[in-house]
């Protein structure tokens, strides 16, 4: 298939700037994935499609302050330094921002320092910083900014986003996001207690949103395109769930493109805990194993998660859909509305 099969027109007033309140007031678009019918709703009516005897699973990946503004120590020069993957000895990969080269020196707030040590020729570098432990992320904690990402337009300082760009079940012992599993947003804590008291279980897995949620598909021919590996943690217990519920006949519903990658790269046939890296990309022609139905908010064009959506529901039903979102204005991407694809 071809990458721009996969586009559309979204008329910039339509991608949401800032979270609904209540979080459980969003839109939902229902789409059923075998006839198209599409239903429209709030997302606390949710509980209306979840049946007994379903299990929604639920990323529990907290997203830590991943971007950090500094100054070159010889110059002066603000630097942007975007956190990625942590390394062995204070060492982390990183995205930088500005004029960089091997060696340069950059001085933040809090007697942070980091000295640039490689280029990976990947479009990240190498960097070392001077503090370790709990010094280190007491300082992020404190100077670190929340990624969000480009297209919300307003100054990204220190503010409410520390805390609307989280979802309310996020795990303190699971840090390790640079993105929110956004289609988590929707829920509040009393929604999670109505859906467990109508017989819907509830499971967590853990993946830590990484590189893959920025990086665009380049490639023409979307087979071609290798997604950015991203760590998964699923306990043995929720293996055992999901064996359980499809053995009774329930569903298996995924909060989330993440919580469907992570679920779809599982191995079934080991029912001991899982702890794995995945770089699977799901487009049309993939066949699903494990998920049944996913809930997840509207995405970007030419992007992986929407040729997931589209391997799920069928390109078409997507589309129709997409357009049909479109024409009632619903909102789009990280802070926008939901969709139950079921």
């Amino acid at each position: 298939m071809r990458l721009r099969d996969f586009d559309y027109h979204l008329p910039p007033e339509l991608i949401a700037q800032q979270p609904i309140r209540p979080r459980d007031h969003s839109r939902l678009l229902l789409l059923n994935r075998k006839t198209g019918e599409i239903k429209h709703q709030h997302f606390y009516d949710i509980i209306n499609y979840l049946q007994s005897g379903d299990l929604l699973i639920l990323n529990n990946s907290k997203v830590f302050p991943a971007r950090l503004i500094g100054h070159k120590k010889n110059s002066g020069g603000q630097v942007e330094i975007f956190l990625h993957r942590q390394q062995p000895d204070n060492y982390w990969e990183c995205l930088l921002r500005g004029k960089i080269k091997v060696g340069l020196v950059i001085d933040f707030p809090g007697q942070l320092q980091a000295t640039v040590m490689e280029d990976n020729q990947d479009g990240t570098w190498r960097v070392k910083f001077n503090l370790e432990g709990k010094k280190f992320w007491s300082v992020i904690n404190k100077i670190g900014l929340v990624p969000l990402p480009p297209y919300i337009k307003r100054n990204k300082k220190r503010g409410s986003d520390q805390q609307n760009y989280q979802t309310v079940f996020a795990d303190d012992h699971k840090i390790g996001s640079v993105a929110a599993p956004t289609a988590g947003f929707h829920f509040t804590p009393a929604l999670l207690k109505r859906i467990k008291s109508q017989g819907v279980k509830i499971a967590f897995i853990t993946l830590h949103v990484g590189l893959g949620t920025f990086a665009p598909v380049k490639t023409e021919k979307i087979e071609d395109h290798r997604m950015h590996s991203e760590f998964v943690e699923i306990k043995s217990q929720v293996v055992k769930d999901i064996l359980t519920t499809k053995k009774q006949g329930g569903r298996i519903i995924a909060v989330g493109t993440t919580s469907c990658r992570s679920l779809e790269s599982l191995d079934l046939k080991k029912q001991s805990a899982q702890i794995f890296w995945t770089n699977i990309f799901i487009y049309p022609g993939y066949r699903f194993r494990t998920v049944d139905a996913l809930i997840t908010n509207f995405h970007l064009p030419k992007s992986s998660l929407l040729m997931l959506v589209s391997a799920l529901a069928g390109k078409t039903k997507i589309d129709r859909a997409y357009q049909e979102a479109i024409s009632q204005k619903y909102r789009f991407f990280s802070y926008g509305d939901a969709m139950f694809i079921y």
